[in-house]
């Protein structure tokens, strides 16, 4: 079986090998102290339980794990296990990467799928088991999202590692609309091309031009402005951990278009993680004032 741990995956082709296991599970609120002997403090919150897991033997029923360039964190874990299993300190499941190159220019794109075409071989997956699951996967992304029951609160900025942030906003009275890290990492994203008579290319176009991720080059203060608008929200929480370091230089232009749009915000900054320092009620008090 194969999980993953990090965005920007190509979920059909994982799909067409028959074994993939989803996100890879971690509890946020464990201790961690065989972890913290060898991961530095800067590293995503994610990364502390799942290594302890890791470490703990709790993967050992995973075939390999992969991980992807396209974020930091996803990365350096990948190299920081690597080692540690050449040093005969951890166990467990193979490491993988797969190398997602973002810029726009042919070179990153022609990487892109060189690297799909690797994984494809690495999982014994033939072009014509990945068309299939293209298929059967674009079936999936066409499948219309559910409908709101009431006014919606777009939680954006960090992935939060469960839903009690979520259940927050369901208290106040709203419906939550944000993902959370397992689901960031499990979304299929855009639409594969079908049929094209390379499955392995398509696959790394899609990649190659996903627009999310902390490494991606498009703006977050218009993706947020779309989401606004897509999901026609009445309030925002934007979240950001005391981690989140390179996704903060793009606070400016979020607040700014967050004041030019008129929806009520909430703008939350350096915070905890796992939500120790009153985040939920100071989102239920925020909410509350938007229906007040």
């Amino acid at each position: 079986m194969i999980a993953i741990a990090g965005p920007n995956l190509p979920h059909d082709l994982l799909r067409a090998s028959g074994r993939y296991a989803g996100p890879l599970p971690y509890d946020p609120d464990r201790d961690a102290p065989t972890a913290a002997r060898w991961l530095e403090s800067k590293f995503a919150p994610w990364a502390p339980p799942a290594v302890e897991a890791w470490a703990k033997g709790e993967y050992d029923g995973l075939e390999h794990v992969l991980f992807s360039r396209a974020d930091d964190t996803s990365q350096r874990v990948y190299y920081y296990l690597c080692e540690l299993q050449r040093q005969g300190l951890l166990g467990g499941p193979r490491p993988m990467i797969l190398d997602v190159a973002k810029i726009d220019r042919p070179s990153s794109l022609e990487r892109t799928i060189a690297k799909v075409r690797e994984l494809m071989t690495a999982l014994a997956v033939t072009p014509d088991a990945l068309e299939r699951s293209i298929v059967e996967t674009n079936r999936l992304r066409s499948l219309p999202p559910p409908v709101p029951s009431s006014a919606v609160c777009l939680l954006s900025g960090t992935a939060p590692p469960d839903e009690r942030m979520h259940a927050a906003i369901r208290a106040a009275g709203f419906a939550p609309v944000g993902r959370t890290l397992a689901e960031d990492w499990a979304d299929l994203g855009q639409a594969v091309e079908e049929n094209s008579g390379d499955p392995a290319a398509a696959v790394g176009r899609q990649l190659h031009a996903r627009k999310g991720g902390p490494r991606s080059f498009a703006d977050p203060a218009a993706a947020l402005a779309r989401a606004i608008e897509k999901n026609r929200a009445a309030a925002v929480v934007l979240w950001r951990i005391e981690e989140d370091e390179a996704q903060t230089w793009q606070l400016p232009a979020e607040r700014q278009m967050l004041q030019h749009s008129g929806v009520p915000s909430l703008v939350l900054t350096r915070r905890d993680w796992r939500g120790r320092d009153g985040v939920f009620d100071e989102i239920r008090e925020f909410l509350a004032g938007v229906t007040a």
